[in-house]
C-alpha cells in the first residue's frame, strides 16, 4: 500500500511538472491570441467567427478527428517525403537589377516577386519546421535554402492566413526591419503588431477590400479555407490577393478549395497575366478546403490566367500524397490549355518578360 501511494504521488508530480512545462511553452509569442474587433460590415462574420460563403465543412470524412489525426501520423504513403535532397537554383535576390521583373519560388507557398519597380513577399516561411509541436512537420531536405538575410528590402509583405505553414514568427522577426507595408486579412495583422511591427504599416482587410498607395493596388480576394493556430478556429479571416500595377496583374489564390469565387474574382477584376494557385496537400477527407491539381487547372481557366505557378507543394508533408504528385498532375492537367504552366525549381528565377522561358521537369528526376 505504501508503494502504491508513492507511485501515485510520483505520477501526480510528473503530471503537474508536464502541465507546467506545457503551460510555460504556450506562453511564447508565437502562441498569442489574435485581436479582432468585430467587423460590422462583413457578410461572413457571425458570433465571433469568420465563415466561408457558402458554408462548407472542413472535414468531408465520417472518421473522428482522432482517427484522422492517427491515420495522418501513422498511415504510410509511398514517396510522401523525397528520398534525397530536392534540386534548387538559388537566385541572389540582392543582386537583381532594379529593372528586372522576376518571381522566385521559395518552396511551399513562399514567393518573392520584383516587378514594375516594387518588391513583394508572400507567406514567407524560412524555418525548418511548420508546426506548433517541436520537431514535427519538417521541411524536406534541400527545400529550405533561403533565410531572412538573403532578402532585399520588401515594399509589400502579404500574409494570406494564420496557419503555421504561412505565418512563421522566426521568419517575420528576421524580416521585420526590411518590410515597409504589410497586407493581411482581418485579424491576421494583429499577430504582426504583437510581434513588433508598427500598427501604421499593417493594413488589414475583408474580402474585396483594397490597399492602394497610388503605385500598386492589392485586393484581398475570397478563398475557401479556415484559420486557427491551435485549438480555436476561424477567429481570423483567410484570403488570396490580386496584385495590380499599371503594367501587370497577378493573382495569388492562398489556400483554398475550388469554388465559384474564382469566376467571381474574374467578373470583378478581369483576367490575370499570372496566377499562383494552390496545388498540394489535397485529400478526399478535406476536399472542400484544398484544391486538387485538376481543380487548380480549372481555376486558371476561370480567372483567364495567361500563365500559372503552382503553390503549396514540395516542402512539407501535410496530406496523403507523394511529394511529386501535385506537380506531375497539374502538368498533365495543363496540357493543351491556353495558359503557360511554369514549373521552376525552388529558387529558380522566373522572368516575367520572357514568354519563351522553359523549365525542367525536375520533380521527375528522382
Amino acid at each position: 500500500m505504501r508503494r502504491l501511494k508513492r507511485t501515485l504521488v510520483l505520477l501526480v508530480v510528473l503530471v503537474a511538472v508536464l502541465a507546467v512545462a506545457v503551460w510555460g511553452y504556450l506562453q511564447q509569442p508565437q502562441f498569442v491570441d489574435p485581436i479582432v474587433p468585430a467587423p460590422e460590415a462583413s457578410e461572413h462574420y457571425d458570433d465571433g467567427l469568420f465563415h466561408n460563403h457558402p458554408e462548407v465543412p472542413v472535414s468531408t470524412s465520417d472518421q473522428s478527428q482522432f482517427e484522422l489525426f492517427y491515420n495522418f501520423l501513422f498511415n504510410e504513403v509511398k514517396d510522401a517525403v523525397p528520398s534525397k535532397p530536392l534540386p534548387s537554383d538559388k537566385t541572389d535576390l540582392k543582386a537583381l537589377s532594379p529593372d528586372a521583373n522576376v518571381i522566385v519560388w521559395m518552396g511551399h507557398s513562399s514567393y518573392f516577386m520584383q516587378f514594375d519597380g516594387h518588391t513583394f513577399l508572400i507567406d514567407p516561411v524560412f524555418s525548418d519546421y511548420a508546426s506548433p509541436v517541436p520537431g514535427t512537420n519538417k521541411a524536406f531536405p534541400g527545400t529550405n535554402i533561403y533565410a531572412a538575410e538573403d532578402l532585399p528590402e520588401i515594399d509589400y509583405l502579404l500574409i494570406s492566413h494564420d496557419h503555421w505553414d504561412h505565418l512563421d514568427l522566426p521568419t517575420l522577426e528576421g524580416l521585420r526591419d526590411k518590410v515597409d507595408q504589410v497586407i493581411a486579412p482581418l485579424g491576421v495583422g494583429s499577430y504582426l503588431t504583437q510581434w513588433g511591427f508598427n500598427e501604421a504599416q499593417v493594413f488589414q482587410g475583408d474580402w474585396y477590400d483594397t490597399f492602394s498607395d497610388g503605385a500598386v493596388d492589392i485586393h484581398l480576394v475570397p478563398s475557401v479555407h479556415f484559420s486557427g493556430r491551435l485549438l480555436q478556429r476561424n477567429q481570423t479571416l483567410w484570403a488570396g490577393f490580386a496584385i495590380m500595377t499599371p503594367e501587370r496583374k497577378l493573382l495569388y489564390s492562398g489556400d483554398t478549395g475550388y469554388g465559384d469565387h474564382f469566376k467571381e474574382i474574374y467578373e470583378r477584376l478581369g483576367g490575370f497575366d499570372l496566377a499562383i494557385l494552390e496545388d498540394g496537400q489535397y485529400d478526399p477527407n478535406w476536399a472542400n478546403i484544398h484544391m486538387s491539381p485538376e481543380q487548380a487547372a480549372q481555376a486558371a481557366l476561370d480567372v483567364d490566367a495567361q500563365a500559372v505557378l503552382a503553390a503549396h507543394n514540395s516542402k512539407f508533408k501535410l496530406a496523403h500524397h507523394s511529394w511529386y504528385d501535385p506537380l506531375e498532375r497539374i502538368s498533365q492537367a495543363s496540357q493543351d490549355k491556353p495558359y503557360r504552366m511554369l514549373t521552376p525549381m525552388i529558387g529558380e528565377r522566373v522572368d516575367l518578360d520572357n514568354d519563351a522561358q522553359t523549365f525542367q521537369d525536375w520533380w521527375r528526376q528522382r
